[in-house]
């Protein structure tokens, strides 16, 4: 059965969706749970003239707060819920690496994550992390996505 579980934030109302199912089913069956957030580094880009640049330090100090409110919400919820967890912060350009890299060094049985559920071009130029997960990952994937309307 699924013991450790790997629960991977962007700090969206869809993942709270993913860590509140991940810790009542670690609840359910004795399992732990191990949250991740990926902070993305500074996107270095050519200047031109005219453009506005921002203090790359700034930033990326930004983006690992971010990344660390993300875990805090995963801590406290499954200690809300006596479930144990421990959590860590990444930064990296590609979250799908990451993921699957932290899945592998905790030893999960699975992870359950989220999917915004881009259709067509957006999903093309977005890119899905989930679906590099999906394509990437030899453990087993729950993925929560967002209802489309109908």
């Amino acid at each position: 059965m699924f013991k450790t579980i790997l629960v991977p934030t962007d700090g969206s109302s869809l993942s709270d969706q993913a860590i509140n199912a991940a810790i009542e089913f670690a609840q359910t069956t004795g399992g732990k749970i191990v949250g991740l957030s990926v902070a993305e580094p500074y996107p270095y880009t050519p200047l031109t003239d005219g453009s506005i640049t921002v203090d790359a330090n700034n930033y990326e100090k930004k983006m690992q707060e971010m990344a660390q409110m993300h875990v805090r919400k995963i801590a406290d919820a499954a200690q809300a819920a006596n479930v144990p967890c421990e959590t860590c912060v990444r930064q990296s350009f590609s979250p799908h690496e990451e993921i699957i890299s932290v899945a592998i060094k905790h030893n999960c049985d699975v992870i359950f994550m989220a999917s915004h559920g881009r259709k067509g071009l957006s999903r093309l130029f977005v890119g899905s992390e989930t679906q590099k997960v999906l394509a990437h990952s030899t453990i087993p994937v729950l993925v929560f996505r967002q209802g489309s309307p109908d």
